[in-house]
């Protein structure tokens, strides 16, 4: 269900089916920059290459859709020279990686309350979309979630479902679930197939809350900046023989 046929890709297996849409928590960016005597911003800064890696691959072998977590909401809690280094990480890569993966067919968006980030990085980020549009609205699509957390996205949504009760324009009996999912920073996406976390952890950690119910999770001890493609091989290899019943028989 919701799966591609694999396109041609060297040293990847050929006609296997792939999951539409994978989701990726991006961790170990840190512990991989401590195993090396570096700071936590060289660690965030291979992650930032990893992410186009594996996107553009996505995108090679079919997958419609690649979603990562970027940025928490709750990450402005760490320190203030990690979360200035991220920022400044944005600032730096955003536009330069959705031109380079512009050239390679790959829309990156933006999902997340982008209210509080600075200025100027929502100006980038305005650019960053005026790219993807080009693509168009089937282009492989790379998302990355930044100041982002799952309860505050569905938080937001109810607040907004409220505001149409209360303004008349819709009945408390009338909201189902669609009327929720419309209101999600990813209401033009597919719910993902398969969640992939990186680095030992075994929690989902705030992501993707409501769009998650009947995911595929694939855990793995490599650290995101030493994810390759081959990784990536395995989880979908994984993922391809559980048998997903929805609920059903």
């Amino acid at each position: 269900m919701g799966l591609f046929t694999r396109k041609k890709k060297e040293n990847a297996p050929e006609n296997r089916p792939v999951p539409r849409h994978i989701a990726v928590i991006m961790d170990g960016n840190g512990r991989w920059a401590k195993k090396r005597g570096l700071p936590r911003k060289a660690g965030h800064k291979v992650g930032a290459e990893t992410f186009r890696t594996i996107a553009t691959y996505c995108k090679d072998i079919g997958v419609q859709y690649f979603t990562v977590y970027a940025f928490s909401t709750e990450n402005w809690k760490r320190p203030q020279d990690e979360v200035d280094a991220l920022m400044n990480l944005f600032r730096s890569y955003l536009k330069e990686a959705a031109e380079t993966m512009f050239e390679r067919g790959v829309a990156v968006r933006v999902l997340g309350d982008l209210t509080v980030l600075p200025e100027d990085i929502r100006a980038q980020i305005a650019e960053v979309d005026a790219i993807a549009d080009r693509l168009g609205p089937d282009a492989a699509t790379a998302s990355l979630c930044i100041n982002y957390g799952g309860r505050d996205e569905i938080k937001n949504a109810v607040r907004a479902i409220a505001e149409r009760v209360k303004n008349g324009e819709l009945a408390p009996e009338d909201i189902t679930e669609d009327t929720i999912t419309a209101n999600l920073y990813t209401a033009h996406m597919p719910d993902p197939d398969l969640i992939i976390r990186p680095s030992g952890e075994i929690r989902t950690s705030n992501f993707l809350l409501w769009q998650s119910a009947y995911s595929e999770y694939y855990f793995t001890d490599v650290l995101w900046p030493d994810f390759k493609t081959t990784d990536l091989d395995a989880a979908i290899d994984n993922f391809n023989n559980r048998n997903r019943r929805f609920g059903g028989v």
